[in-house]
């Protein structure tokens, strides 16, 4: 087992961590020096299945600690899922695999969750919390590359690429200028100005485009970008507009038949977000009536479970619609498939999920409240942690108990909480919480 150093002396949740995350960096040769190693359990008891691909680099990270680490390149069915996730300790998943109650439900000695990608929608995360399950992702790790995307897709649209290709490959010798333009000079608008949107936002104009966002916050805009107070307002003003939100209630057709009205006849739709955030049949008649003179589209309503011509009526009633429109790019959910997003992602999740199993620390947890400890040294012989994971009643350490403390099996139970730790000097203790959970 590696040294046990701070569980935030690699880790960069925000911007705003920054310079706190220089600083503890500085001091990571020093701490690792004199850091002791924690071993609570025999980490080749741990057992870890990673399924879609999970990068390199991740399994390398987890197989390094020595964890017995099984690893499909497919997601699986929920039945065939059920069965493989019932003596696991930890689960690496990326948007395929959905971890619902039922499969939850079956994971007797599941402590922790990978989500190897930004979205954690996959996951029913509250029953995940109420069972004591962290859920661990990557929120921004693969920006640059959906960003990168998003650009190269602006300017495909613009001159129909995707149109002069095609023919071209079918024989067609098409040399056409009308309706082709430059996005120097034009309006980009932005939906949702978090990692993606404030990153394309830099690049947009690096590129001669005026930007606008639309977010439900205010936010600090970068470069010359403007907010605008109303989603009505950047969709009348901008000629490409670009979806970057989560999926939410909210979100859900965000952008439909009431929408497509108020954008420019001749605009441009991209969505590299969620699939439930677009009307794809509002879309679709927005194309034909000549409203939209292109869009491009990485996400869908429903996505099949692996690679193969899946991607037909079958999937969705509209696929062969929308596939026989003029000026429509369509990729099947290549935002972050970069190989630097995918090793970036597999370090970063695999971290926390070695960092929570071999510490307790629950920093980027996006379902348990946020609590880390400093390492324990080497001059500390007789010291170690715990965390405990609870609801929120009364008498909880009295009467609780304690069911994770430094072992594999947190299912089984030991002894109330107090009966423990009472004849124990507790040196340092951290408590959160997040809704009804407490560590």
């Amino acid at each position: 087992m590696s040294l046990s150093t701070s569980p935030a002396a690699h880790y960069n949740r925000s911007p705003a961590s920054k310079d706190a995350s220089r600083w503890q960096k500085g001091n990571i040769a020093a701490d690792a020096a004199r850091s002791k190693q924690l071993k609570p359990f025999a980490t080749e008891d741990i057992k870890i299945l990673l399924l879609e691909n999970v990068n390199q680099t991740g399994r390398d990270t987890l197989e390094a600690q020595g964890y017995q680490v099984d690893f499909l390149k497919t997601s699986l069915p929920e039945d065939e899922l059920v069965k493989r996730i019932r003596d696991v300790h930890a689960i690496g998943i990326r948007s395929k695999t959905q971890l619902t109650a039922r499969v939850l439900r079956e994971a007797k000695n599941l402590i922790v969750i990978g989500c190897f990608c930004i979205g954690t929608n996959q996951v029913d995360t509250q029953y995940a919390a109420k069972h004591g399950i962290a859920v661990f992702n990557s929120p921004f790790s693969n920006s640059r590359s959906v960003a990168e995307l998003v650009i190269a897709e602006v300017i495909a649209l613009a001159r129909q690429l995707g149109d002069r290709s095609n023919e071209l490959h079918r024989g067609t010798w098409n040399k056409v200028s009308s309706g082709c333009w430059e996005i120097r000079g034009k309006t980009l608008g932005i939906i949702g100005y978090g990692h993606i949107g404030s990153q394309l936002s830099v690049l947009a104009e690096a590129m001669g485009m005026t930007v606008i966002f639309y977010d439900v916050v205010n936010l600090m805009a970068l470069g010359t970008a403007k907010q605008v107070p109303t989603l009505d307002t950047l969709l009348s003003a901008a000629d490409f507009v670009t979806c970057h939100v989560p999926e939410l209630p909210e979100t859900n057709n965000m952008i439909s038949r009431d929408q497509f009205e108020q954008m420019k006849k001749g605009s441009y739709l991209i969505n590299a977000s969620r699939g439930s955030v677009i009307d794809i049949p509002a879309l679709i008649d927005a194309s034909r009536s000549g409203k939209l003179a292109g869009a491009a589209l990485d996400v869908y309503p429903a996505e099949p479970g692996g690679n193969g011509d899946y991607f037909t009526n079958d999937l969705n009633l509209w696929a062969e619609d929308l596939r026989s429109l003029k000026n429509i790019i369509l990729t099947p959910h290549i935002g972050g498939s970069t190989e630097e997003a995918q090793s970036a992602i597999g370090i970063e999740v695999s971290e926390a999920l070695v960092r929570y199993v071999n510490e307790g620390g629950t920093l980027g947890a996006v379902n348990m409240p946020e609590v880390h400890l400093r390492s324990l040294t080497m001059e500390e012989d007789n010291h170690v942690r715990v965390i405990y994971i609870h609801h929120n009643v009364p008498g909880v350490l009295r009467k609780g108990w304690l069911i994770f403390v430094g072992t594999a099996n947190k299912t089984r139970l030991i002894h109330p909480v107090n009966e423990i730790l009472g004849d124990h000097n507790v040196d340092k203790q951290m408590t959160d919480s997040r809704g009804d959970v407490y560590t």
